[in-house]
């Protein structure tokens, strides 16, 4: 479930919430904290997999409406 911080600036971007989260799961997981990893290598061995699928998802339902929309201008 998405954290949303009263301090912090709001990210206009799509998922912006879900990117936060990730991002932040990244950050303070063992991979990073401990093993001295980048997020980016913690990422590919599977840290954090349940919200990398959450925001995947989100960003493929973003890519679904933009298609329906610009097939409906061809028509």
């Amino acid at each position: 479930m998405p954290k949303y911080y009263e301090d912090k600036e709001e990210d206009g971007r799509a998922c912006g919430g879900v990117r936060e989260d990730l991002r932040q799961c990244l950050l303070e997981s063992p991979c990073v904290l401990q093993e001295n990893k980048s997020p980016k290598q913690c990422l590919s061995e599977g840290h954090c997999r349940n919200l990398q699928m959450t925001f995947f998802a989100c960003k493929r339902s973003m890519v679904s409406v933009c298609s329906v929309f610009s097939s409906a201008r061809g028509l």
